[in-house]
């Protein structure tokens, strides 16, 4: 089935808006911490990377995971300068630093991911009859058990 590319389109365009929201949510949420625990940037790395995964998955395109992606960055690059009253949202710190490299990376795994449905499927069974040669035994011997001996499983 072939799919117009005006539904990609707008795939894209939904992707990059969710990506979007997610990146606005992960940004303003990444310096929460509960002592030294930081729990912003678990739960915004995790709902980032799952977001990403899931519109992989289901879309099956690398091109609506990188919209998503770069709605993701684009809105934590938009939302990290000073703010009209003097505000930063992502503070020159450690935190911050880590969350932006975060995010890219996140997108780049996830675009950069291979299609494990394409990679070909070589077994032993396949690739011995390939070269003609008899498929050797996978276990040749049980340890604690003689050849005269059968096991409750065999009887």
């Amino acid at each position: 089935m072939r799919i117009s590319w005006i539904s990609k389109v707008l795939s894209w365009v939904a992707a990059a808006l969710v990506g979007g929201v997610f990146g606005v949510a992960g940004t303003i949420g990444h310096s929460v911490s509960w002592g030294p625990v930081p729990v912003g940037m678990i739960v915004g790395t995790v709902a980032c990377g799952a977001i990403l995964v899931a519109i992989r998955a289901l879309t099956h395109d690398r091109g609506a995971t990188l919209a998503a992606g770069l709605g993701m960055v684009g809105m934590l690059v938009l939302i990290s300068g000073v703010g009209p009253g003097g505000s930063v949202v992502v503070e020159d710190t450690a935190y911050g630093r880590v969350w932006i490299y975060l995010v890219a990376g996140l997108v780049l795994l996830a675009v950069a991911w291979p299609r494990l449905s394409k990679l070909p499927v070589t077994t032993q069974s396949s690739a011995s009859h390939a070269t003609g040669e008899a498929a050797a035994p996978l276990i040749i011997e049980v340890p604690g058990v003689t050849g005269g001996e059968q096991t409750a499983r065999e009887s």
